[in-house]
């Protein structure tokens, strides 16, 4: 389960937190966040975290979803992705 039901909203088990952190890893090593801007790990931690938020725990999976929803993102923009998660 991703998150407790008992406790406040997307707050996520050691289990989930563990997944989304080896995804979140995984996305910015395959990207090189390094030579990266802030704004590409903050999205990669943004979709990850999405995912992770609709019951998704497994981390290859979360890595593909992070990086698809990256490379949509960068067609549409990375400006606009940001501006649209940090709304919802």
């Amino acid at each position: 389960m991703a998150t407790n039901p008992s406790t406040e909203h997307c707050v996520f088990e050691p289990e989930a937190t563990a997944a989304m952190g080896e995804a979140f890893d995984a996305a910015c090593e395959e990207l090189h966040c390094t030579n990266q801007p802030q704004v590409v790990r903050e999205l990669i931690a943004t979709l990850v975290i999405a995912a992770a938020s609709q019951g998704e725990l497994d981390p290859i999976r979360l890595r593909i979803v992070a990086l698809a929803g990256f490379a949509i993102c960068r067609q549409r923009g990375l400006a606009a992705c940001v501006a649209a998660s940090a709304a919802s």
